[in-house]
């Protein structure tokens, strides 16, 4: 996550916080796991950015083939976040 990190957001300031889930607890609580095994080896995280305002889930940006780039961009999340 932190080589994620410094190659989506070099300079740390756009606000974007980015957790590593290793055991899928928090990703299970979210239902937000799928099976993966024939891939990957087991379960694994789909790929999702969440906006978090004080601490409460405000908006979640799940892809829907639970590995792709078209909502969980970091550019189209924060373009999301401009919209009225």
């Amino acid at each position: 996550m932190k080589a994620w990190a410094k190659s989506l957001d070099p300079s740390g300031s756009s606000g974007i916080r980015f957790l590593a889930d290793p055991d899928l607890r928090f990703t299970k609580a979210l239902d937000l796991s799928f099976d993966g095994a024939a891939i990957f080896g087991g379960d694994r995280s789909k790929r999702y950015a969440l906006v978090t305002e004080n601490g409460a889930v405000k908006d979640a940006h799940v892809e829907s083939d639970n590995t792709g780039l078209k909502v969980s961009k970091a550019d189209n999340v924060l373009k999301s976040l401009a919209k009225p």
